[in-house]
């Protein structure tokens, strides 16, 4: 099959390229730095052809509420109406558990408008709601860190490894439409503050951690907000084993 990727380049994009290719469909890759811009529609039409399935991994950090909805809904309007006009039959999004759960938090906001547009969308459509990755600890360190100090939301999450995400994305895509399908997690329970802690020193990057709640991860996440449902897809990899591949930054 003939597949694009939109986020191509980016955490999830460029892994679902490669489990696609791994299993012999030909991948075309969507991101604004190969030149196809998805909030201009720019390049999308030629991108698109002969394509049957999309698989949008897209992501923003739009801090503020209006301008994610307005990315969010700008390049799903654009990438839908590109499908419709080549022939698309297959529209898979990415999603996160919980977005309809958390109302104060702008990416969620973004995220509920892209999976609205796609359920009344004319493409068939799969939306897939994922946990936070194993990385997403240390990602948000990443953003709050100064001086060797970073402060990061006591949260309970249930992380996946984002080769699994991959792979879930790239056997869905291949298939019919499902619909919304069930959440999708890792295998285990984490503290978001141990998993920050523990993928630093893997990294051997040095940080005080203050765990403390926050605008953008507030306590509206608390408690089991964020975890999967019950009938909830889990995939195999633990925080440990990924933790394991992880060397220090270069």
């Amino acid at each position: 099959m003939r597949i694009a990727v939109a986020g191509a380049t980016g955490n999830i994009g460029a892994r679902t390229v490669t489990a696609l290719e791994q299993a012999g469909h030909e991948a075309v890759r969507i991101s604004r730095s190969l030149g196809v811009d998805l909030m201009t529609g720019d390049g999308l039409d030629a991108a698109l052809t002969g394509v049957e399935a999309v698989v949008d991994t897209t992501s923003s950090e739009a801090a503020d509420r209006e301008r994610a909805v307005t990315y969010f809904g700008t390049t799903t309007r654009n990438l839908l109406a590109a499908e419709v006009r080549a022939g698309v039959r297959h529209h898979v999004l990415l999603t996160i558990v919980g977005t309809g759960r958390v109302e104060g938090n702008a990416h969620y906001a973004g995220k509920r408008e892209q999976e609205r547009l796609v359920a009344e969308g004319p493409v068939p459509w799969t939306i897939v709601p994922a946990t936070q990755f194993h990385d997403f600890a240390a990602t948000v360190t990443g953003w709050t860190e100064r001086d060797g100090v970073a402060t990061i939301p006591p949260l309970l999450v249930q992380p996946i490894a984002p080769a699994d995400v991959a792979d879930v994305l790239a056997e869905i895509a291949t298939g019919p439409p499902q619909g919304r399908y069930r959440d999708v997690a890792g295998p285990e329970t984490q503290d978001l503050v141990d998993m920050a802690r523990r993928t630093n020193d893997a990294r051997g990057h040095a940080v005080r951690l203050v765990p403390t709640w926050s605008s953008v991860l507030g306590p509206e996440m608390a408690g089991d907000v964020l975890l999967p449902g019950d009938d909830a897809r889990i995939a195999p990899t633990t925080f440990d084993e990924w933790l394991a591949e992880q060397g220090p930054e270069p």
